[in-house]
Formats: structure tokens, C-alpha cells, sequence
């Protein structure tokens, strides 16, 4: 029980950073692909949106790593061995577009060349996330131990296992879905803290592009799942909570794009985000038992029952300053201005 409650926190904070962080990966995107005569007013949007906040929603990434290496430390091990390149590459990406972002506003060349940087950085960064989390749905991880006598070089133990269509299709994935997240927050930020009408314009049309290439994006990583993950997949569609689940999502995401073509941001935001919590809460229950499948369930996983019961309490009272400050950092930077 302590098990599950520790692998909901993680969940929880997996939305969170999606529903946060996952945008600021998305303004990136859009940064790299901001053309038309905006193109400047564009670029300097996603910047004012992106400032303030933007090394705060990293808390949540800070907070699964931290639980997952004391609640579940064997996993952790696995993961952060066998799956070491693409953590690296994300871990690069989000030091790289960080330290762009800042670097960026040294005059002209340095706002090119670091400009280049930050937004590549964040097209780079949301793929090796939804690569890795590929990997782990797909499970078969092995080890991490190389061996000769089965023929177990570098690439067959740290490449093959998320190098593949599944875990690819779940990085572009997320690297579509992170963009349809930002181009729907800046166009509410276009409009409601700016009243630029036009620029949101432009946003509202890239976040319907984006949220009608969810469909395929997620169809294609659906049916790969059917071989690289069936376990999964047989649990994603054939589950009692499913097609449920799966409807309430499609509700959510055609609300979405029904707000932005009404022009109706703050409607669209606001399903938007539902739409990405409830695609990862449907994915913890489809993963559920196994953290890593076939032999790692939560239940498998788990550390010693004194530490379980030490990491609840610890990260309950956390949460008691955490969500908090987080609030107030949002109200007073994100909060519809008084007109």
C-alpha cells in the first residue's frame, strides 16, 4: 500500500511537470518555428511568458527522481543505467536551453547564436523525456550488465532498448503534445495579459495544428504499443477504467480545439491541461502493477517498509511549501490582469 501511494506521488508530480514544464518545452518549439512578420513579437511572447517561472516547474522532475531513487531503488539503478544516453541527452538539453535562455539576451549575435540553442535544446529535451518513458513502458530492460558470451555489446545493452519505433513514437508524442500545451497558454497570454488579438491569433492557429496532430501521433504510438508493449496495450483498451477514461479523454481534447477555434483561450487552457493529465493518468494505470515490466512490479520494487513510511510523510509536509509558493509565484506572474 505504501508502494502504490509512493508511485501516485510520482504520477501526480509526472502531470504537474507535463502540465508546466512540459509547456515551457513547447514555447521552445515555437521559438525555433516563429515566422510571418511577428516573428519578433512572437519570439519576445514566449520569453515574458516563460521567464518568470520557467526554472521553478523543474521541481517536479527534482521531486520523481528524488522519490524514485528512495522508494524504488532498484528501478531507479536500471533505469539510470540502461537508459543513461538518452537521460544524459535530456539532462544536457534542459542545462543547455536553461543557460540559452539567459545567455540569449547578451546583444545581437550572442540573441542569435543562443536563440538557436534554447530553441533546439527544447525540441531535444521533450523527445529523450518521452523516449525514456517509452523505454520504461516497453519494459525488457535487462540488467545493464555487458556480456560477451550472449553477445551483449554497448549498443544491444544501452542503445537497442530505446532506440526503436515504440519509445520514438512516444517522444514525438510528447514533443507534440508539449507544443499544443504552449501554443494554447500563449495565446491566452497574447489575449489576456496583452491584448494583442493578432498575436493570439497566431498561437490559437499553431496550437489547432498541433492538437489535430495529436490524433495520428498518439495512433501511431497506440499501435506500435500492440508489439513492443502488449501487456500495456491489452491493459490500456481492455481494462474495466478504459474506454471510459479514453472517452472523457477524446471529450477533453475536442473541447479543446472546439475553445480555440471560438477564440475561447481560457476554456481551451483549462482542457488542455485535463487533456495531458488524464493521457498520463492513463498511462500509471495501464503501467500499474509494473514499474518496469516483466519483473519489476511496485509491489517487487519497493524499498523497506521503514523508508516507505519515512518518503510519504517527508513529501506531504514538502507539499505543504512547496504547492504553496508555487501558487503564489503563478498568481502573481500569471494571474488575468484588472482592466
Amino acid at each position: 500500500m505504501l508502494g502504490e501511494a509512493c508511485a501516485a506521488l510520482m504520477l501526480a508530480a509526472l502531470m504537474a511537470y507535463a502540465v508546466t514544464g512540459g509547456a515551457d518545452f513547447g514555447g521552445g518549439v515555437w521559438d525555433l518555428l516563429a515566422t510571418g512578420p511577428r516573428r519578433a513579437a512572437q519570439r519576445g511572447l514566449i520569453e515574458r511568458a516563460i521567464a518568470p517561472v520557467w526554472e521553478a516547474n523543474h521541481v517536479w522532475l527534482i521531486f520523481v527522481v528524488v522519490v524514485l531513487f528512495t522508494a524504488f531503488p532498484s528501478v531507479y539503478a536500471r533505469v539510470s543505467t540502461v537508459l543513461h544516453l538518452p537521460l544524459t541527452a535530456l539532462l544536457l538539453g534542459i542545462v543547455a536551453r536553461g543557460s540559452a535562455f539567459v545567455f540569449r539576451q547578451y546583444g545581437a549575435r550572442a540573441e542569435r547564436t543562443w536563440g538557436r540553442v534554447f530553441a533546439v535544446a527544447s525540441v531535444v529535451t521533450p523527445l529523450m523525456l518521452g523516449v525514456v518513458l517509452g523505454a520504461v513502458t516497453a519494459g525488457d530492460l535487462g540488467d545493464g550488465a555487458l556480456s560477451a558470451a550472449d553477445g551483449r555489446d554497448f549498443a544491444a545493452v544501452y542503445v537497442a532498448p530505446w532506440l526503436r519505433p515504440f519509445p520514438l513514437a512516444v517522444g514525438a508524442l510528447a514533443l507534440t503534445l508539449f507544443a499544443f500545451l504552449a501554443a494554447t497558454y500563449l495565446a491566452w497570454e497574447a489575449e489576456a495579459r496583452e491584448g494583442d488579438a493578432a498575436l493570439a491569433g497566431d498561437f490559437r492557429v499553431r496550437a489547432l495544428v498541433a492538437g489535430v496532430l495529436l490524433a495520428p501521433a498518439a495512433l501511431v504510438a497506440a499501435l506500435l504499443a500492440r508489439t513492443a508493449a502488449p501487456a500495456f496495450a491489452a491493459r490500456f483498451t481492455g481494462s474495466s477504467w478504459s474506454w471510459p477514461l479514453q472517452l472523457v479523454t477524446g471529450v477533453v481534447a475536442v473541447t479543446a480545439l472546439a475553445a480555440l477555434a471560438r477564440r475561447r483561450y481560457r476554456l481551451a487552457r483549462a482542457a488542455a491541461i485535463a487533456q495531458v493529465a488524464l493521457i498520463l493518468g492513463g498511462w500509471g494505470l495501464a503501467q500499474r502493477p509494473f514499474l518496469i515490466a516483466p519483473d519489476l512490479t511496485i509491489a517487487a520494487a519497493q524499498a523497506p517498509r521503514a523508508t516507505l513510511a519515512l518518503v510519504i510523510p517527508v513529501a506531504l509536509a514538502g507539499m505543504l511549501i512547496l504547492v504553496p509558493s508555487l501558487y503564489w509565484l503563478f498568481r502573481v506572474f500569471k494571474s488575468s490582469p484588472s482592466r
